[in-house]
């Protein structure tokens, strides 16, 4: 199996990128020192997917730590894995981005750019066989969202056959004001420069945590366990031998019928409320029920109000794969309309028998779902609101930036919206 470099940009990416090396290495029983102290040999199998193995058998995580201002990064190293990384693998600037997609794309981020292509190229000429990149970013604030999409640029540009996935935060659209900006010019970059990208929503976390964990006052710490759940769930294939396995390749082949319509909705399962845990049995039934609820997705689109393209679930723990088959057939059958009909085989199905820290089993739910229209709508219209007034543009063309871009972009997620459209109205008949 390839390895991965793990990129992770900005206080958002980092916090999330933190948590999931956090998970991840108790998973494979790594502390965090770096030392393997597992109880299963499959912890080791793949290890060099994630790790490098350094002397005195110490694991090193395959991870470049970014982000324009130390705050972040001072977090990650003095937190419980801080020891873990490379210390030389952490680059960060003194200045931040201010939430300016333009500082962090062009002035600030473009300044740092060279050092962490420079970390990259380094980690990607230690891999025997690199398979590919993973980003995790924010598209709300500056250097998350412009210095991230800079990077995975510049990565296609040196790197153009290894996949490029992103797990990507969208804005709720409520907290900052330039969000709308930033996020629309993040898409913009995505499109053309990733195979894949986790469209994970703050709306949605927070939604999950009220409704479904009933968490009264939930916090980002909350948010980001959801978050590194699903990474953890989306890489299990990746990291541990299993059946049906799938690497970023398979998945992309698989999911991605469209070049352009590579932005997934994920889901996990099981999230129940602890009060009601202990009421309920725990099955591959169970499972299924919750993946494909549309209460459960971690982006705030309704997929009953598109169609599939494909869907991919991957199963841990000790589960049959017969039971899973029927289970996924069965919705199939009972969801056909939700379906396009003019891909015949579009479930995909992985089982892994480790099951996550914690559970006795668990499902993660990969979904390529017209719905996703329904958050770059959201995004777009409060674009053209401020975009109409040219309201705050003077913070980005004074970082060099020129408004003939605002007009591609929007072009650009408008035209994305139209296709997703025109393909959930399209039949298989001749």
């Amino acid at each position: 199996m390839g390895e991965i470099v793990h990129l992770q940009v900005g206080q958002c990416g980092n916090q999330i990128g933190e948590k999931f090396w956090e998970i991840i290495s108790e998973e494979h029983g790594i502390d965090p020192t770096g030392s393997y102290h597992g109880d299963s040999p499959h912890q080791l199998d793949k290890i060099n997917v994630y790790y490098n193995e350094a002397t005195g058998s110490r694991y090193v995580p395959r991870a470049v730590l970014v982000d324009l201002e130390p705050g972040s990064l001072n977090s990650v190293r003095s937190g419980p894995f801080g020891e873990i990384f490379r210390p030389d693998n952490f680059v960060c600037g003194q200045g931040g981005a201010g939430s300016n997609w333009a500082k962090g794309h062009y002035t600030a981020g473009a300044e740092l750019v060279d050092s962490v292509m420079d970390v990259v190229r380094r980690e990607a000429e230690s891999c025997n066989c690199l398979q590919g990149f993973q980003l995790t970013h924010s598209l709300g604030g500056g250097t998350g969202s412009g210095m991230g999409t800079l990077l995975i640029g510049k990565i296609r540009e040196e790197y153009p056959k290894c996949m490029k996935c992103t797990f990507s935060i969208f804005p709720s659209l409520q907290s900052a004001t330039l969000e709308p900006y930033n996020a629309t010019l993040s898409v913009h970059q995505l499109l053309k420069n990733t195979h894949e990208t986790f469209c994970i929503d703050n709306k949605a976390l927070y939604d999950i945590c009220f409704r479904t964990l009933k968490l009264p006052t939930p916090t980002y710490s909350d948010l980001n366990h959801l978050v590194s759940n699903t990474m953890s769930g989306v890489t299990t294939c990746l990291r541990f031998p299993g059946q049906h396995n799938v690497d970023l390749h398979k998945l992309a082949v698989n999911l991605v019928p469209f070049e352009r319509m590579h932005f997934f909705i994920p889901g996990f399962a099981p999230l129940t409320s602890r009060d009601v845990q202990p009421y309920c049995a725990l099955t591959v039934r169970e499972l299924i029920r919750q993946i494909f609820d549309a209460r459960n997705m971690m982006a705030s689109c309704d997929p009953r109000h598109g169609r599939y393209f494909a869907v991919a679930a991957i199963f841990r723990g000790c589960v049959s794969t017969s039971e899973v088959d029927m289970g996924m057939l069965d919705v199939q059958n009972r969801y056909r309309i939700n379906f396009v009909d003019w891909v015949p085989k579009n479930m995909k199905t992985a089982v892994c028998d480790i099951p996550p820290r914690g559970l006795e089993m668990a499902a993660t739910f990969i979904g390529n779902n017209t719905a996703i229209k329904e958050l770059f709508k959201r995004i777009s219209e409060q674009f053209t609101a401020m975009f109409r007034q040219k309201a705050y543009l003077h913070w980005y063309t004074g970082e060099g930036m020129d408004e003939m871009e605002f007009t591609e972009a929007e072009n650009n997620v408008n035209n994305l919206v139209s296709e997703y459209q025109r393909f959930q109205d399209a039949t298989a008949d001749v």
